[in-house]
Formats: C-alpha cells, structure tokens, sequence
C-alpha cells in the first residue's frame, strides 16, 4: 500500500469520527485538490500550527483546529479556491506581499491550490501568480512559487455558507437504460447562454456564471444607475418600462418575463430545468455586429465569428466551473458534445448535454453593402471548418438582416424598429418588402413613419430615395430577396459536413429555396427552432425528417404550435417536440396565464419521471411562482412544463418528453445521410 493511500485511509477514518461529533467534512478525501470543494477546513501550516485571523491579517501562530479560522472551500475554477471565512472574509493577495483579509469575491482572493505530496497542497495567487508561505513570526505572505509553503487541509467545523440561488429540487436525475436505448427528457433547441459577450458585452446585464459566484454574476449593468434612467434599451425594449436596479439578493424588478436585457440563464438554473428532465440544450452562439456598433457602450469585439469563438470558450468555462463544484473534470451535470453517439452517452449518464449551434446576422463574414458580399465561398469553406472543428454542430445562414447569402424575415414592433435601423446600418438599405397575396408571407416590418404611413404609401413611394425612412404598403408582405449563389454553397458544404441547417429568419422566399435544395439531396438535416417559419415550410421540414420546436413563450400558444406541428408530423419518424426558449435573445418568456386561478400549477409537483420533486424556487431573498411571475427565469421552466401539461394534456406533455430522442434520430439520419 503506497503512502499517499495509507494517509487517505488515516483521513477517511479520521473524517468518520469528526462526522460523529457534528464536524463537517468532504465526501472525498483532502488528497484530492478538487474533492476540497464546499468543505469546512481549517489551514494547517508545516510547523504544525494553524492559520487564524487577526486585525493585520492572518497568521499561522494557532495550536488547535478549534482556535483556526475555518475556511469554506468556495471553487472559482478546477483547482481554484476563494477561502471563505465564517464572517465572509477570505485571504487575498495584496501589494508588497502582504496577505490581507477581505470581503470582495475577485481575483485577489483567488487561490490556485496544488497537490504537492502525501495530504500537502501549494497555494498561489491567481492575481500575483506568487505563493502562500509562512513568513517571520508566522506571518501569512507571498513568495516566489519555488518558496511556498505546504499547507495540509483539516476538517473543520464552524464555516459560513457561501451565497448561492437554491434549486428546491429534491431526487435523483433520471439516468438512461443503456446508451442504446430511446432517451426520455426535454430539449430546448434555441437558447443563447453567451449573449453577457452580445453587443459588445455591455448591452446585457448579469451572465450564467461568474468565478466569484452569485453576487457578481447577478448585479445589474453599470449604465442602470441611477434609478435605470440610463437603461435606454432596456427601457425601449422591455414591456413595463423602468425597473429596479436590484440584482442579488432581492432581485426586485428583474429577471422576469419581459425583461430583454437581463441574465435569464444563471448556471442553478439551468441545473433546477436539468433536474426537470431537460437532457438536450442547443445553445447558439450569437452576435450582430452593427447593432454592437451602433451600441455606444462596450468591452468586447463587434466582429460576429470573434464574439462567436469567445463564447465557444465562455461554455467550456462554463463547463469546468460546474464541473469544479461537482468535485472535478468530467463531474459535473454540463456537458459539451459533438455527436449524437456522445449526446447518448451524457444523457444515459443523467446529464444535460449540450451542443452549439451560430446564430449571427453575418455568419462567417458574409455581410453585404448595397448588394455586395462582403465574402466569397473560399472565406465560406475555411470558417465553415473552423467552427465545424470547435463544435459548432447548427446553422442559421439567416438572421435578421438581409446578407449575402439571403434574405430575412422580418421584425415587428419595437425590436423590429431597433433592427430595420441595424439593416441600415449593416447594407445601406432599409428592408424593402412587397405587397403579396400568399398565405405563407412574412411578418410586417413596422412603418419607421407611423402606423398610418401606410396609406400613403402608393402617393410616396416614387420620391423615397435609399437611405430615406421608408414607408410600407398594406399587408400581407414579403421579402423580395430569396437566397443567393453564396447561399446555396455553405448549405450544400453544411450537408457535406453533417450540419443541421436552421431554417427560421429566412425569408419565405429564401427558405422555400433552401428546403428545394434539402429535398432534392434528401437531407434530413433541418430544423425550425424557435416558430419563425410558416406552416408550408414546417410541414416541408418534418416531410424530410426534420425537427420543429415551437417559440416557448406563452404556455398557451405553445400548445397551439404543438397541436400544428403533431397534426403535419410524418409518421415515417418518431415524433417529439422541443421548445426554443431563446433566452438572452431579447425574447420574452411565458408571462402567467391569465387563466391560471382557474387551473393553476400547485406546489409541489413531480418531474414527468416521478423522481424529482419541485418546491417554489427562492433566489436570495426572493419565491417566484409561475401563476404569478411567468417564466421568469430559466430555472422556471420545470413549472412551465407542468403547465404545459395542464394546458395541452398528457399528450403534449408526451410529446416533449419525446424531444430528446427525436432530436437525436433526427441527428444521426443526418449524420448517415452526409457519411460521416
């Protein structure tokens, strides 16, 4: 038996005893650097004595675990620790060396803890890249990493509890029965986990996570204050206009339903929808580079593929912190993959498995200016690889602007505002819809003169010059612009790749072309994610074995959308449905029904499974529930598909338990259908 296992048995046995007399300890043995996280441990320095703190910091000088300052293991990484003290204080590296005490999560109390022998770890600062060394009358400093002292961790009692947004979740995610066998589970198919880096990362406020925890992923953006005077687009395009600033821990005014420009996605409440049975999320990458420029606030890129490839980084970030508080790589629930084989394993394992999907208003450069791409097919071919090898598994060629490759469908109402101003701005060229008799048209952009302006539309349409504020025609209108040369060459190399190619925001025009060219190869490979499609079209996608997930939204109209969907299924393929909640995407979520009294969701309920039961969520200070509050938050879709339920019956409710799988064989017949 090798020394490091004869000390861990010492400890297990050891932390056995502890357990008896109330003393908390890891699952885990203190060998293991990942296995610290969450504990309650005292510091032990190599003289023997133990770290306390006092009014000029911390010293190594204490004789017994008892008169040490317990720390709580708070993970900010894989092997990265804020130290959390019982009054919130935690050591942090300061200038000159010194080791200081504070109480600001952040970088400064960041800790790097290694394995260094035996039960022995190495501390360093993520902010000063020095050690943790015991100095002159056992003084707390730094120190060259050659220098550092090696501390032992020894299970203590007495910590304080890091601030975290609880699930009220309790039982055991349901696991598969074999890799090979039908998975049960949600999906939804259009989320936006990245957008904290839309925009150029100042437009939205909050993100899914922060290394530092809640209260620094949840507070609200710098330009909100005072009194959110100065949260122009927020108040533009939000539905009850100002709200409160107030982040963690009282969350008064956001998130909610309607609000655009707030964190919807933070990482526990991906983990409540995860124990609700989702087993799928398709998170699509997303950018619109001259609505970021436009945007006068910013810290990262307006280039759509460089915000692109940050947020595939973000989620494997994202991806190691909860493994991190998972107790190590490969632990956690998230879990990132790029085939369906891998998506089969996760879910079989009961994790969430998630794939990436772009959706930018100039993917891969292919911007236009007065009708001249701004890319050609060699540009197409060599980032349509690059992204290809980092996971990106789903395209929209489309989004919002017209661009090389084809037209869009259009925006209504105020966002449609917004972005007409973007089209502008991104071609020189307002949208420029015709009058047409069709049943499968596009949505109506609103009149930048008034909704009266169209009347007038017949006496001023031979005087508007380009660039002029346009005034539109009666409805039903639709996009003149279909889908271009350059178009019909990246969704043939998607094909050639195995993609799955997004057919929502295309124009009808543009889209009844693309699914000429899927047919004709019969290529499964399509999907509507998220209901920007007509009917023609969908019934066209599920024909060639694709897949619809209707808008989230309303419980209501969703069930509208599903009874649309199940009556055009093609009975050839299994069918299921997901939902495309497009958080962060500046759509609003399911506001309460507003027949809910009538029929309500009650608390508590089961997970479709039986496995799990949920109680109202708290996040701090605040209860949400979904007759009162809508789909607030991500961690509120559980209740919406409860409601769902009550809405649509058990055959809806079915059907979405079904989405995973379909998806899936949706998945490998493309796979097969593209030889790869």
């Amino acid at each position: 038996m090798g020394l490091r296992s004869t000390i861990a048995r010492a400890i297990a046995a050891g932390a056995a005893v502890l357990t008896t007399l109330g003393v908390a300890v890891p699952a885990a043995s203190a060998a293991d650097r990942y296995a610290l996280v969450h504990g309650c441990y005292a510091l032990q320095a190599p003289s023997g004595k133990y770290v306390a703190r006092d009014a000029l910091g911390y010293h190594a000088n204490a004789r017994t675990v008892g008169s040490a300052t317990p720390f709580r293991m708070q993970a900010t990484d894989l092997g990265r620790y804020l130290l959390y003290g019982p009054d919130g204080r935690m050591p942090s590296a300061e200038i000159l060396g010194i080791v200081g005490a504070t109480t600001t999560p952040g970088i400064a109390a960041d800790w790097t803890v290694v394995d260094a022998g035996a039960t022995a770890f190495t501390l360093t600062s993520h902010k000063t890249g020095r050690a943790l060394v015991v100095g002159f009358l056992g003084r707390l400093g730094q120190a060259a990493p050659s220098s550092a002292s090696r501390f032992t961790f020894v299970p203590a009692a007495g910590c304080a509890t890091f601030p975290e947004i609880e699930v009220n979740a309790t039982g055991t995610p349901l696991r598969g029965k074999g890799v090979d066998k039908p998975v049960k589970g949600f999906i939804d198919d259009h989320v936006h986990l990245g957008a904290f880096d839309f925009l150029g990362g100042r437009f939205h406020c909050g993100r899914p996570w922060s290394p530092y925890g809640v209260t620094v992923a949840l507070k609200d953006c710098d330009d909100h204050f005072p009194d959110h005077q100065l949260a122009l687009a927020e108040n533009l395009l939000s539905g009850s206009g100002a709200i409160s600033t107030d982040g963690w821990p009282t969350f008064a005014g956001w998130p909610r339903w309607d609000s655009l420009t707030h964190e919807g996605t933070y990482w526990k409440w991906i983990e409540r929808a995860w124990r609700g049975g989702l087993r799928i999320m398709v998170n699509d990458l997303v950018e619109n580079r001259a609505l970021c420029e436009i945007y006068w606030f910013k810290r990262t890129p307006c280039d759509e593929m460089a915000s692109a490839r940050n947020q595939v980084q973000d989620m494997h970030d994202l991806q190691d912190y909860i493994d991190a508080q998972n107790g190590g790589p490969g632990k956690g629930w998230f879990r990132l993959v790029t085939s369906p084989r891998q998506a089969r394993e996760v879910i079989n394992d009961g994790k969430l498995a998630v794939v990436l999907g772009m959706e930018t208003s100039e993917v891969f450069g292919c911007g236009q200016f007065l009708n001249r791409p701004n890319c050609d097919a060699a540009q197409i071919d060599r980032e349509l690889d690059e992204f290809h090898a980092l996971g990106v598994q789903s395209v929209f060629p489309v989004h919002k602007f017209d661009n090389a490759l084809g037209g869009t469908r259009y925006d209504s109402g105020t966002t449609g505002l917004l972005v007409n101003v973007g089209q502008l701005y991104a071609s020189g060229q307002f949208w420029s819809p015709e009058h047409c008799d069709v049943e499968d048209h596009d949505n109506e952009p609103t009149n930048l003169l008034g909704d009266q302006a169209g009347a007038l539309y017949d006496v001023l349409k031979p005087y508007l010059l380009p660039g002029t504020l346009p005034v539109y025609p009666p409805g039903p209108l639709c996009n003149p612009k279909g889908l271009t040369a350059l178009g019909e060459h990246l969704i043939r190399q998607m094909m050639a790749r195995g993609m799955i190619v997004e057919v929502d925001h295309f124009s009808a025009r543009a889209r009844r072309q693309a699914l000429d060219i899927i047919e004709q190869a019969g290529y499964p490979g399509v999907i509507s994610s998220h209901s920007w499609s007509d009917r023609g079209s969908l019934k066209r996608v599920l024909r060639t074995g694709g897949m619809v997930g209707p808008y989230a939204g309303a419980s209501t109209s969703f069930v509208a959308d599903w009874r649309v969907a199940r009556e055009d299924r093609d009975p050839r393929y299994t069918f299921g449905v997901g939902y495309g909640s497009d958080w962060n995407g500046l759509g609003a979520q399911g506001p309460p029904r507003p027949d809910a009294a009538s029929n309500p969701v009650t608390y508590p309920f089961r997970s479709f499974d039986g496995g799990t039961t949920f109680q109202q969520q708290t996040s701090g200070t605040r209860t949400y529930d979904i007759n009162k509050d809508g789909v607030a938050h991500y961690g509120l879709y559980p209740d919406w598909i409860e409601d769902v339920r009550r809405v649509g019956g058990q055959q809806a409710y079915d059907d979405l338990v079904n989405g995973a799988e379909a998806y899936l064989q949706m998945w490998e017949r493309t796979r097969a259908a593209a030889g790869t």
